[in-house]
């Protein structure tokens, strides 16, 4: 059975879609689709926030240029 999707939920959306093409940041499609499942109530946006961070988040690096610093 499908869930209802909450309009302000889908304002929500709408909105942040919007700034982020104002922006010059594209919207993924898995964006898209977790964001979906929010909408819908499927996942929380704590939830949805966790998943965009593991999905595009990078390993933090040290350059060659750069070194460690003791303290």
């Amino acid at each position: 059975m499908a869930r209802k999707k909450d309009p302000r939920r889908v304002k929500a959306v709408t909105f942040a879609d919007t700034i982020n093409k104002l922006e010059g940041v594209p919207v993924t499609a898995d964006a898209q689709q977790l964001s979906a499942q929010w909408v819908r109530g499927e996942i929380t946006g704590e939830a949805m926030v966790a998943a965009l961070i593991k999905k595009h988040s990078r390993p933090l690096t040290i350059s060659n240029n750069e070194r460690s610093i003791s303290v």
